[in-house]
């Protein structure tokens, strides 16, 4: 089963504390700070695997966790880092941030390898501080917190040109012929469910590409109907579409021919911009020729015609493909800018990539002050608040912040309660 979207959610591993210990021994009754550092919590990964098709290992929305790291110890022993997670996905994986549909990588390499949770950092023993002129220290810090992600995984088949077109144009039969995939076909529509991929060889036997017979399309997919976004999300790697009508006057060849290109338009990934070959398929049926002639003229473009019956047309059609191919560059993915896409290249803006303010105070109630921002509840989160020592290393870092300036300005007396996170204490003037 080709299951090409998922949910995920990632957490990586917790730095391990660092440990406050004095070296207590027969010949060493004051050894000094022997506290060791935390272990590295474990960071969780996804490398892209040739021999892994499809996503259904993550079919359901899962939590997928690494370990946290080991906590100091007495003697100098430095805490367990934890091993990382790597979770297998299939070549052609593009992974977004569900939370903000940022995108975050696009594995289309046989090994390429993305982190998607980094690790928290393990905390320093107290004998790391130590110092001329602070011998026994009792600090330490907590390691950091990991991080916590749900993630968009889906799967966009790596292919140089897709066959497009209402069902039971032909798609499938004609991905049979030129390659050996063996689609599945049949005499009603949908009979391809899933995308199918083949690789066409040319007649001189030296160029080869890859054909993708993508879903059968109808109006409103763009919306998720019929099989929608399905279709629509596999031809985003398509460097070129092959169009395909067909002319047994079942249906309206010009009607099918603009609601198809409609719905590559409103799907919003620049998908009507792709070089497409039109190809007017069952030429043999009776009457193609003139329902052909009259196709050409009313979308203003030669088609090429073509009979699976008879295999009239089907090598030139794959020569043609084959030369546009090769005159094409590659296009972005959805959702991806194309600096970042061709050249790897990231454009930074002074005022969205400035720096944010350390801290912000909030006033919920007339004696009551709140501290928070993303800068000082990390250094929290760092400090052993377990000694004297530790709550006097955080009041002299609020106090290099300009806190006491900050409270004053809000108008705090004292007396006044400040909170920073579970921590508070009394502001005095």
């Amino acid at each position: 089963m080709l299951i090409d979207r998922a949910v995920i959610e990632v957490r990586s591993g917790n730095g391990g504390n660092g440990a406050i210990s004095f070296l207590r021994e027969k010949n060493m009754p004051k050894g000094g700070p022997d506290g060791g550092n935390g272990g590295r919590g474990g960071s969780v990964f996804l490398i892209a695997k040739g021999d892994v098709n499809t996503l259904l290992a993550y079919r359901h929305s899962r939590l997928i966790a690494a370990d946290d790291g080991g906590k100091g110890d007495k003697k100098m022993r430095f805490g367990r880092s934890a091993e990382d997670v790597y979770c297998d996905v299939p070549v052609g994986t593009v992974v977004y941030e569900e939370s903000t549909g940022a995108f975050l990588a696009d594995l289309s390499h046989e090994g390429d390898i993305v982190r998607l949770a980094k690790g928290g950092r393990g905390g320093r023993g107290n004998a790391a501080y130590k110092s001329s002129r602070l011998k026994a220290p009792k600090i330490a810090e907590n390691g950091l917190p990991g991080e916590r992600k749900r993630i968009i995984l889906e799967l966009k088949l790596l292919a140089d040109a897709g066959l497009i077109g209402f069902p039971s144009v032909g798609k499938s039969t004609l991905l049979n012929i030129v390659s050996k995939a063996n689609a599945v076909t049949a005499d009603y529509p949908f009979t391809t469910l899933t995308p199918n991929l083949g690789v066409v060889t040319l007649k001189d036997g030296a160029h080869q590409f890859v054909l993708a017979d993508m879903p059968g399309l109808i109006e409103g997919a763009h919306e998720g109907k019929g099989l929608g976004i399905t279709f629509l999300r596999h031809i985003e790697r398509c460097r070129v579409l092959v169009h395909m009508v067909s002319m047994d006057g079942e249906r309206d060849p010009v009607s099918d021919y603009n609601i198809i290109n409609a719905e590559l338009r409103d799907y919003g990934a620049k998908l009507e911009l792709r070089p497409q070959i039109v190809v007017a398929t069952k030429m043999d049926s009776d009457g193609a020729e003139e329902r052909k002639a009259a196709f050409d003229k009313a979308i203003g473009i030669e088609s090429i015609g073509i009979s699976a019956l008879t295999d009239e047309g089907v090598d030139y059609l794959m020569k043609k493909t084959y030369e546009l191919i090769m005159k094409t560059p590659l296009f972005p993915l959805k959702g991806v800018e194309e600096e970042e896409a061709i050249g790897g290249m990231k454009v930074y803006d002074a005022h969205l990539d400035a720096k944010e303010a350390p801290f912000t105070i909030a006033r919920p109630s007339e004696h009551l002050f709140v501290i928070t921002g993303e800068e000082v509840t990390k250094k929290y989160g760092l400090i052993n608040l377990s000694t004297d020592q530790g709550v006097a290393q955080l009041i002299a870092y609020l106090q290099r912040l300009g806190i006491d300036e900050a409270l004053k300005d809000k108008g705090a007396v004292d007396g006044d309660t400040v909170r920073l996170c579970d921590f508070e204490f009394e502001y005095i003037e």
